[in-house]
C-alpha cells in the first residue's frame, strides 16, 4: 500500500507560503496525509526538506490545466481506492490601487487564480473526493462579505468564490460532500507587502494625473505591513472545518472579520461613511 493512502489525503493548494504552508504543516502534525501545491520547483523542494519528507509537494500552477491533471494523476496513484478526503482551495493573490487605472490584465489574473483556479482545480478533484468521502473548504476573506475600496478586483473575486460555493454546496449534498468556506480578516502573511510592490511596479505605467488624484492613497498603499491573526489560527480552522462531523457553510476568522461582517449589514449610507473614515483625503485634483 503506498504511505499516502494510509491516512485521510488531503490537497492544499497554494501551499508555499502563508496559509497554505502553515496549514500543510499542522494537518500533517495531525495526521493527514498532506498533497501540498506549490508553483515552482525550490517550492517544492524546500517544503519536502523543512517537513522531513512528511509533506507531498505537487508542482501545482492552478491557472495551468496540464498542472491539475498532473497533480490530480499523482493522488490518484497514491492514495488508490482511498481517494481525496479533503481539498483546501487556498491559492490566492491580492491586487490593489485605484480601477480607474488598474490593467486589465491584472484583473484578469486575480479572477484566473483566485476563482477559476478554485472552480478548475475543484472539478478535477470531485471523482477522487466521491471516492474518499470528502470534503471541500476553501479559503475566501472578508472582503467576500463587504467589498472595501481599493481592493475591488480581489475582493470581487472572493464575492464570486463564496457565490461558486453556496452553489456547489446544494450541488454536492447528494453525495454528502460539504463545502465549506473560510473568511479571515487580515492574516500576518507576507502577502499584502509583495502586493504593495506589484502595485508600484504596475503604477509606474499610469499617468501622471493618477498620482495627483490619488496621491494619498498610493502614500497608504506603500505603509502596508504584516499584521493581523497569526497564519496558525486559519490552519486550525481548516483542521476543524475538514474534522467536524457537521461542518458549517461558513467560518469567519478574526475580530476585524467580525466588526466587517456587523458593519455590512449596514445601510450602505453608513456603511460608506464608516468605511471612508479610515481613508486619507484625496481626489482633490
Amino acid at each position: 500500500m503506498p504511505p499516502h493512502s494510509r491516512k485521510r489525503a488531503i490537497l492544499i493548494t497554494g501551499a508555499s507560503t502563508g496559509i497554505g504552508k502553515e496549514a500543510a504543516r499542522h494537518l500533517t502534525e495531525k495526521g493527514f496525509s498532506v498533497f501540498a501545491g506549490v508553483r515552482k520547483e525550490k517550492d517544492a523542494l524546500l517544503l519536502t526538506d523543512q517537513s522531513g519528507g512528511s509533506i507531498k509537494p505537487v508542482i501545482l500552477d492552478v491557472t495551468r490545466k496540464a498542472d491539475i491533471l498532473s497533480a490530480v494523476n499523482t493522488i490518484q496513484n497514491e492514495t488508490g481506492s482511498s481517494g481525496l478526503y479533503g481539498l483546501v482551495n487556498n491559492a490566492g493573490i491580492p491586487f490593489g490601487g485605484p480601477l480607474e487605472y488598474m490593467d486589465i490584465e491584472n484583473i484578469r489574473m486575480v479572477m484566473e487564480v483566485n476563482l477559476i483556479g478554485a472552480i478548475s482545480v475543484t472539478q478535477a478533484c470531485l471523482p477522487l473526493l466521491r471516492k474518499g468521502h470528502g470534503r471541500i473548504v476553501n479559503i475566501s476573506s472578508i472582503s467576500g462579505r463587504i467589498a472595501l475600496p481599493f481592493v475591488g478586483p480581489y475582493a470581487a473575486s472572493k464575492f464570486a468564490l463564496e457565490a461558486f460555493s453556496d452553489s456547489l454546496r446544494v450541488e454536492l449534498r447528494p453525495f454528502r460532500i460539504p463545502v465549506s468556506v473560510i473568511e479571515p480578516g487580515d492574516v500576518a502573511t507576507p502577502i499584502w507587502e509583495k502586493t504593495a510592490s506589484t502595485i508600484n511596479q504596475a503604477a509606474k505605467a499610469f499617468p501622471e494625473t493618477a498620482y495627483d488624484i490619488y496621491g494619498p492613497i498610493f502614500n497608504k498603499i506603500n505603509t502596508i505591513t504584516t499584521h493581523g491573526i497569526p497564519a496558525y489560527l486559519i490552519a486550525k480552522k481548516i483542521e476543524h472545518t475538514l474534522s467536524a462531523k457537521w461542518p458549517k457553510a461558513r467560518y469567519v476568522v478574526g475580530l476585524d472579520a467580525r466588526v466587517l461582517i456587523l458593519i455590512s449589514f449596514f445601510p450602505a449610507i453608513i456603511r460608506d461613511w464608516i468605511i471612508s473614515l479610515f481613508l486619507p483625503q484625496y481626489g482633490q485634483a
